[in-house]
């Protein structure tokens, strides 16, 4: 099998998708200026942010040969591709086929480097896929392993489609089907369960209150997180500006010298994705989601922002993506 992208043969099996690098949930355009940390000081960074760490496990992990409630078996480490030749006992995974801590946390970094979403085995004829519990489990995730693993799943599943998030009960991908409603049904728990489980898409916490409801639900604190970043983030100022000599401003102070003044955080006016400016470049930008070019600005589409650009005000809602 062939890397997709450098054409060099790779151990792994191909799973038909492109490797991409992982983003935190407010896209930062722009990292690369070291003047760009200075924007995010003023406030808290995002509830999803996550630091990308796609680099293989350093220090190998091992099981515990006296844990009861793993199968251990002798033979070849299914996930070993590299023939690295881990140390620890081999332990069987609910599909049956054998894995070592470290050989299956390298696999799972690997489906989470590609785009994956759901964790699937990588054995040979094996097309199983595996709870996010059992991957915590049998992976020996570290508490920062277990939160880089979940947010990047999130994002993952929210780059794939914007009606797609993890159960909080199973962690497996759950579609919305009414985007007007944040209850949310949860197929697999409610089979597992033996009973209804519902969650909130907004706080991804089991059901609480009356239903249907698009603003919130009965749990304590449920508020959407890209709205606060939206109303919190500060401001920032984009300099060179030439306007129509027609455009008068209310705000004179806002517009001397060329100076426009707008929110540092914008959601995507077509997907609805967060993007954040660093003001060291154009304010034209391309959203990586949905590869839209807009002002940061005045959020009009590339083209309809000509010589008079009057900054948009802050943003109240997140735009809902609607694919053709």
């Amino acid at each position: 099998m062939f890397n997709r992208t450098t054409g060099v043969p790779s151990p792994y099996p191909d799973l038909g998708v492109a490797p991409f690098i992982s983003v935190p949930h407010v896209y930062r355009l722009y990292p690369e200026f070291p003047a760009y940390r200075a924007t995010m000081a003023p406030y808290p960074a995002p509830q999803h942010s996550v630091t990308p760490s796609s680099a293989p496990a350093k220090q190998e992990k091992c099981y515990n040969p006296h844990d009861p409630t793993l199968t251990f078996v002798d033979g070849e480490d299914d996930l070993d591709f590299l023939y690295e030749g881990f140390i620890s006992r081999r332990a069987k995974m609910s599909c049956g086929h054998a894995v070592t801590p470290t050989s299956l946390t390298n696999w799972c970094r690997r489906l989470l480097d590609q785009g994956r979403s759901r964790f699937v085995c990588g054995g040979s004829g094996c097309s199983a896929e595996w709870t996010f519990a059992e991957v915590c489990k049998m992976a020996l995730l570290t508490p920062e392993e277990r939160e880089y693993f979940q947010k990047t799943m999130e994002f993952n599943a929210a780059r794939q489609t914007l009606t797609t998030k993890l159960c909080p009960g199973c962690g497996f991908a759950v579609t919305r089907e009414n985007g007007s409603d944040l209850n949310v049904l949860c197929k697999v728990c409610t089979a597992v369960k033996g009973r209804l489980f519902e969650f909130c898409w907004q706080c991804l916490r089991e059901w609480k209150g009356a239903r249907p409801r698009k603003d919130r639900c009965g749990n304590r604190g449920c508020c959407n997180p890209s709205l606060e970043t939206l109303k919190k983030c500060p401001d920032i100022k984009f300099h060179g500006y030439v306007y129509d000599d027609e455009f008068e401003s209310e705000d004179e102070d806002e517009f001397d010298s060329g100076v426009l003044v707008c929110p540092s955080v914008r959601a995507c006016p077509t997907c609805g994705l967060l993007l954040e400016h660093s003001t060291m470049a154009c304010p034209s930008v391309d959203c990586p989601r949905c590869n839209v070019t807009f002002c940061f600005v005045c959020l009009k589409n590339s083209g309809e922002c000509l010589t008079s650009c009057i900054a948009a005000p802050r943003q109240t809602s997140i735009p809902v993506w609607k694919k053709k």
